[in-house]
């Protein structure tokens, strides 16, 4: 199987967001003939505060339903091109508070998975920017994987990462291949995002697969910068396919060969004494 991920440069104009990513995928599905693309973190609102987030956010509908207009560009793209789209994450609205939401869509436009953020971002970065998630979202609680092609997938987003727990669960409920659509800032990016997720490739030996947001936007007047180097590395932690600075697209072939060979060779999973 074929995998693209995508590198944005989003902004609060959620219609402008909707035509880059529409453009972006066209571009990577006509170039390299994937089979499933993968979009950023909260890819149709980046910036513009408490107001734009809350006029991003979708109602979704229950799978088979007609949703908002971000549902429906991922359904038209998955369903056009023939692929599985996973939709990275959009804002969504709950009933209480938003939801940090992804998304998959099988060729036929159907939904086959939804999940919900579990650990919310709330920390002082390095310059001393402070990021509250908690503030606007409500976490989620469950974790999700979901089947393509005959590989089992994965869901996390972005700050899940830190938390290796969440990938031994997804790995001991079958995961092969797993999804971190990020929005990493830059100061936490340039010295963790890619040990990160190497790491956790090594430790859950499973293909990840990371699309991240790249560049600057603006956040209550000040102006904000995400790392993007969007990649995708292998069970063995090798780095396979990534994204230079700006937007754009990079895909790697996820062969299950490799993944069996990595786990047959070092059974981690049967050696775990403590977890």
């Amino acid at each position: 199987m074929r995998v693209s991920v995508i590198q944005m440069n989003q902004g609060s104009d959620k219609a402008a967001n909707l035509a880059q990513a529409r453009r972006l995928v066209a571009a990577a599905v006509e170039a390299d003939r994937p089979h499933m693309v993968s979009l950023p973190e909260t890819w149709t609102n980046l910036g513009g505060g408490r107001d734009a987030r809350v006029a991003a956010a979708e109602t979704l509908p229950e799978p088979g339903g007609t949703g908002g207009p971000a549902y429906e560009a991922m359904r038209e793209m998955a369903r056009g091109a023939g692929i599985f789209v996973h939709g990275g994450s959009i804002v969504e609205q709950g009933a209480e508070k938003l939801h940090n939401t992804t998304l998959v869509f099988d060729p036929e436009g159907r939904e086959v998975a939804r999940y919900r953020k579990i650990h919310l971002f709330d920390i002082t970065g390095p310059d001393g920017t402070g990021y509250r998630e908690s503030a606007l979202y409500g976490g989620g609680s469950e974790i999700v994987t979901f089947e393509a092609d005959g590989t089992r997938f994965g869901c996390s987003i972005c700050y899940d990462i830190r938390f290796p727990e969440m990938y031994l669960a997804l790995r001991r409920a079958g995961a092969e291949a797993i999804f971190v659509p990020s929005n990493f800032t830059l100061m936490t990016g340039k010295d963790h995002w890619e040990v990160l997720l190497r790491a956790r490739a090594i430790e859950a030996q499973c293909w990840f697969i990371a699309a991240a947001s790249w560049g600057s936007y603006e956040e209550r007047g000040a102006m904000r910068q995400v790392y993007g180097h969007s990649l995708i590395a292998d069970p063995w932690g090798h780095v396979v396919a990534r994204c230079s600075d700006g937007t754009g697209w990079a895909t790697a072939r996820l062969d299950r060969a490799v993944t069996e060979r990595v786990r047959r060779d070092m059974p981690v999973l049967e050696h775990r004494k403590l977890a």
